[in-house]
């Protein structure tokens, strides 16, 4: 399945080193399911980021990222355009698609060695017809444990370990079924009891 990431602008009150408020619109990256799904898990996050700050999300769209290769130092996210050559077979022509990429380092030639790593699983070759610094100052990839989360005020459904469709969980037309079939059992057993009688 691949991943649909979305990049949203958020405006807030950002604290520097030196302890300075400054109110700043910075650029974030994550993939959700859909725009609502990326504004709810921008403002989970913004939550964690900006302890008792205000916020707000300026813009929310579709980003035109393919893959985010992620390392764990880095100073800066690099885009990265790449021209994929194609052949297309009707035609006979040389075909080339743009494709983008994000990839952090802390240079633009470390960029350039980590992006060429992280495509070596391509059988096509490739151009990378240009590699800069990025707008967006974090990433944040999809995480399994956000989606049990409940919404605040809510609490989660208990499993029914019990049929939901009869009463008590338990099937009426079962015990009528083993009643007639104790019932027809206990009739034969009587007739065959019975003495046979001479005339």
């Amino acid at each position: 399945m691949m991943q649909t990431w979305f990049e949203t602008k958020v405006k807030y009150m950002k604290v520097s080193e030196s302890g300075s408020e400054t109110m700043v619109t910075e650029n974030f990256l994550l993939d959700a399911v859909s725009y609502t799904d990326a504004e709810t898990r921008i403002i989970r996050k913004m939550q964690e980021m900006v302890r008792g700050g205000e916020f707000s999300v300026v813009d929310i769209k579709k980003s035109r990222i393919a893959e985010v290769f992620p390392y764990e130092d880095g100073e800066w996210w690099f885009k990265a355009t790449i021209n994929l050559v194609t052949v297309d077979e009707e035609a006979g022509k040389e075909k080339k698609l743009r494709t983008y990429y994000l990839i952090m380092a802390d240079d633009i030639k470390e960029a350039l060695a980590r992006l060429d790593e992280s495509l070596s699983y391509l059988v096509i070759p490739f151009v990378t017809s240009a590699l800069a610094v990025s707008t967006i100052v974090d990433v944040f990839p999809y995480e399994p444990s956000e989606s049990v989360q409940a919404p605040e005020g809510f609490v989660p459904l208990k499993k029914e370990e019990t049929n939901p469709i009869f009463t008590d969980g338990i099937n009426p037309f079962e015990e009528n079924e083993e009643e007639e079939t104790a019932n027809e059992y206990q009739d034969s057993e009587e007739e065959t009891d019975e003495p046979e009688t001479e005339e």
